[in-house]
């Protein structure tokens, strides 16, 4: 999503993201299913429940609230992540993509009871996206933040870290950890708070694979770019080192938060 203040082309989503969509597609973990069974429990989510999955990108978590029968609302301001969220998913009736962004999504007031956003929050300018959240969600809706975080621990884990902190562009600059003990968190919810949990999730991934994974995060270097063959190699020598069966295991915490806006 756009960002007031921030320098264009480094953080502005509506670019970076765009020629690395099909690594994100192939690569990027989806969630766990005890994610969404937290939301049906908490959040309200169930069969018909009208959901705006903002910054949906490709549509990693659509997918997962229409397998819960809900009607999504996908908004995604990069075209390319769009166009490859309505390829997978257009031809389900319950799926309805937009062009909007998490300060103007384009939806109608209080049409929507879940707001969901998946990996995305932290390229949000908070205060405008509270406004407008608030504007779109039914009266006692709510409004739910995810993100895959990688668990430290391990050779592989933390050979992993160590490669993104040291060839990534702005990897320290993006990371979304902060968020919450910086106060950022408390402020977007406001008054009635929020709750959080965590919830285990893992892929396995071959050498291409891990490749792939790393090449979908918007830090990492791009073809050309001094730090692209160099961070490449560190990582095939990670692999090779932390193998086994020709796989590494790439374990997660998927942390939700979950809140409704006071009035």
């Amino acid at each position: 999503m756009p960002t007031a203040g921030k320098e264009p082309g480094r953080f502005d989503s509506l670019r970076r993201f765009s020629d690395r969509v099909q690594d994100y597609v192939r690569y990027r973990p989806s969630y766990p299913a005890a994610a969404l069974g937290w939301l049906r429990e908490r959040g309200g989510l169930g069969p018909g429940t009208p959901v705006a999955d903002v910054g949906a990108g490709t549509g990693i978590f659509s997918r997962l609230l229409l397998e819960a029968g809900a009607r999504v609302f996908a908004v995604e301001p990069n075209d390319a992540m769009r166009a490859a969220a309505e390829a997978q998913l257009g031809g389900n009736a319950a799926f309805l993509s937009s062009a909007g962004t998490a300060e103007a999504t384009g939806l109608p007031a209080g049409g929507v009871a879940l707001v969901t956003c998946a990996q995305a929050f932290h390229w949000f300018e908070p205060a405008r996206a509270r406004a407008e959240f608030r504007r779109i969600l039914a009266p006692g809706g709510a409004c739910a933040l995810l993100w895959n975080t990688s668990v430290r621990g391990g050779a592989f884990a933390e050979g992993y870290e160590e490669i993104k902190a040291r060839f990534g562009t702005d990897f320290k600059e993006i990371r979304h950890e902060e968020l919450e003990a910086g106060g950022r968190m408390a402020a977007f919810y406001g008054p009635a708070g929020y709750e959080k949990r965590l919830f285990p999730n893992a892929q396995a991934l071959d050498r291409d694979g891990l490749r792939g994974r790393l090449l979908s995060s918007s830090y990492a270097p791009k073809a050309g770019h001094p730090n692209h063959a160099p961070m490449l190699a560190a990582l095939d020598a990670l692999f090779a080192r932390c193998q086994a069966g020709g796989r590494v295991a790439m374990e997660y915490q998927t942390e939700v938060y979950l809140g409704r806006f006071s009035s």
